[in-house]
């Protein structure tokens, strides 16, 4: 078995976290139903990335898997492949439960769904509100910051953060907060770089974490706008040759070397391996500045049916379509049966 090592980098509050880590989000079909079918291959993929030396996880309430990670988790523990400080775990309260009080419940929540006495890391999701029903609660995400530092203090988690928070946000934040956010975890990729938001959490010690690290490369992600480059871009093809690399490697270290974490998804064993073997090589000058000329601003992952919302972290991307909510985004249960509140 291949085993892989994974750097850390220290946050603003002392913790190390892991430069490199496994996104559980397993998304939705074209129907916009969640993609259960799925959950079990996940939990082969979770149980086989901590054999290989794995130690960073990260998951959200929105996710429905925290059951079958804290089912994995608890397994190899008590296997002693892995004790529970070696692991570092994010997960994310989700838009209806944005009031201080159903903050700190949310993250109990997760604690049980998890069987968890503690999390690594709590997010909050979206900076906007809303209740299951889709109607724009407009609730302060001060408040909601509140909350998750009340569950710091409770000893419920080690380190607090947000998620798609703009500037502007993050600086609202950063001046009415007892505790600073030790992260940012926004979609970053080759064609959307975020050169502002990064500097500027960069200055402020706030760890940038890149979702989506892929973006529209991914067949999956593609539309007919898409923009270069693709997973057979004649250019990112050459580098990758040349550093004996593939090209998603290539793009992770890419980010890596921007100071980025990246959380790529996969269920594909292999893939787990190729994603953490990007240590033990520099991408030059030259082929840095080639591959930052494909940062145009596109954003792969854009969700207009909450544009109307308060709080929308994306007001100069707003498009004229009008999208209700989808209901996979509103209302479930948690674990591969759909039975777990």
């Amino acid at each position: 078995m291949t085993k892989v090592n994974i750097p850390t980098v220290k946050l603003n509050n002392g913790l190390e976290m892991p430069v490199l880590g496994l996104g559980t989000w397993l998304g939705v079909d074209d129907k916009l139903q969640f993609l259960t079918a799925d959950i079990p291959k996940l939990v082969e993929a979770l149980s086989y990335a901590i054999d290989i030396g794995y130690k960073y996880l990260d998951t959200a309430h929105l996710y429905r898997v925290e059951p079958e990670i804290g089912q994995v988790l608890n397994k190899k523990i008590r296997e002693g492949v892995i004790k529970r400080e070696d692991v570092f775990i994010t997960t994310k309260i989700w838009q209806h439960n944005h009031r201080e009080s159903d903050a700190i419940q949310s993250v109990k929540d997760s604690l049980r769904r998890l069987n968890l006495d503690y999390v690594d890391q709590v997010l909050i999701h979206w900076p906007m509100s809303f209740t299951p029903e889709g109607v724009d609660e407009k609730i302060d995400y001060l408040e909601t910051w509140r909350g998750l530092e009340k569950v710091l203090e409770m000893g419920l988690v080690k380190s607090i953060g947000v998620s798609n928070f703009n500037v502007d946000q993050l600086k609202r934040l950063l001046a009415n907060c007892r505790v600073p956010p030790v992260v940012n975890q926004v979609e970053i990729n080759l064609t959307l770089g975020q050169k502002e938001l990064v500097d500027f959490c960069q200055s402020n010690k706030i760890q940038v974490v890149a979702y989506s690290p892929f973006g529209a490369m991914m067949p999956f992600r593609q539309l007919p706008d898409s923009p270069e480059p693709k997973l057979n871009n004649p250019t990112m093809l050459a580098i990758a040759k040349k550093y004996g690399k593939t090209v998603t490697q290539i793009t992770l270290r890419y980010l890596y070397q921007r100071n980025i974490i990246s959380i790529p998804k996969t269920i594909t064993k292999s893939r787990l391996v190729e994603n953490a073997s990007i240590f033990d090589f520099n991408l030059d000058a030259d082929d840095v500045a080639v591959i930052a000329k494909f940062d145009v601003g596109y954003r792969s992952i854009l969700p207009v049916f909450w544009q109307d919302l308060e709080n929308y972290p994306f007001p100069n991307e707003r498009r004229p379509e009008k999208e209700d909510p989808p209901l996979c985004y509103r209302i479930w249960k948690n674990g591969a049966n759909a039975d777990i509140d």
